[in-house]
């Protein structure tokens, strides 16, 4: 018998090989088993319940979704406590976008613990960062807040995400306006108001940035195009926090 936190499981059983291989993967036994059974069965698995109902990992994929997110978000504010919205919003999407996730989930191994009968379809669809999210919604529900945040900053993030690379990637926010003011029809202008001297001789730029003949933000750096992207990103900052102005 395997010894587990409230209950026992036959060795070689299904469940055994499942608490091991959470074991294995992120260093913890779980205590409800069938949480983790749940998250990693394919709605094309479920069997229907006597009122109709399918039990897949539907319900705990939206659970995770916003856990996820949470947890993202805390930690990247909590390391970056200077930089703007934008970029913490752009580099939460890229770790918690699907393709980085369906990718995550074959580095982790959770490839395998998939329920699914789309035998060999998994590549190039979500069902991957379906369960992921589905994992991350059962731990939270068996483990609770803190315990999730700990496994996905230590045992995700900082095992398996390149955040130095992730970041060098320039967030161009520049563009990203100009793709929303063309789908807008909107116009957009970045306007050189002030060139100055900081104490070392150094040449600073100040930048407005007006949409539609409005200033929306400023920037100042030490070259023009770096000015414009401060601008830019202050500006997308405001737009995000508006859903139906970024959309």
């Amino acid at each position: 018998m395997f010894p587990f936190t409230r209950v026992k499981f036959r060795k070689n059983s299904t469940d055994y090989h499942l608490a091991v291989a959470l074991k294995n993967i992120f260093g913890f036994y779980p205590k409800n088993i069938s949480l983790y059974k749940l998250a990693f069965r394919h709605k094309s698995m479920a069997q229907p319940e006597s009122n109709g109902f399918r039990h897949s990992n539907e319900r705990l994929e939206y659970l995770g979704d916003a856990v996820l997110g949470s947890c993202v978000a805390d930690f990247l504010f909590k390391k970056f406590p200077y930089k703007e919205e934008g970029f913490l919003t752009e580099i939460r999407s890229r770790i918690v976008s699907r393709q980085n996730l369906n990718l995550l989930s074959r580095k982790l191994g959770i490839d395998v613990l998939v329920q699914t009968s789309r035998e060999n379809q998994t590549s190039g669809t979500s069902i991957l960062g379906d369960a992921f999210e589905a994992f991350i919604g059962a731990l939270y529900l068996d483990k609770g807040y803190r315990f999730t945040y700990k496994i996905i900053v230590s045992k995700i993030i900082q095992n398996h995400i390149d955040l130095e690379e992730l970041v060098e990637k320039e967030v161009n926010f520049k563009s990203k306006l100009i793709e929303w003011a063309q789908k807008g029809k909107h116009e957009i202008e970045f306007e050189l108001v002030e060139e100055s001297e900081n104490n070392k001789k150094m040449k600073i730029y100040s930048v407005n940035l007006k949409i539609d003949n409005n200033v929306v933000a400023s920037g100042k750096d030490f070259s023009i195009k770096k000015a414009e992207q401060s601008a830019a990103e202050k500006a997308w900052s405001k737009l995000i926090s508006e859903p139906d102005q970024a959309n």
